[in-house]
């Protein structure tokens, strides 16, 4: 998924940060707001749900 974000959006975000965890959480963050949580949603997050949350703060 990173490198489907790099791709879409590289001349529009500034950076991404990845930071290891344990315990099988796996958060998306976009400028500080959660948009996903695997540990709520029990499941990976898709591109598509991702995308739109990047999009509307760079629109």
């Amino acid at each position: 998924m990173t490198d489907q974000i790099v791709n879409a959006f590289k001349q529009d975000i500034e950076a991404i940060t990845l930071i290891p965890s344990s315990g099988g959480r796996f958060e998306v963050t976009v400028d500080g707001e959660l948009v996903f949580s695997k540990l709520k949603e029990k499941r990976f997050p898709e591109y598509d749900e991702i995308q739109p949350h990047i999009q509307s703060r760079i629109s």
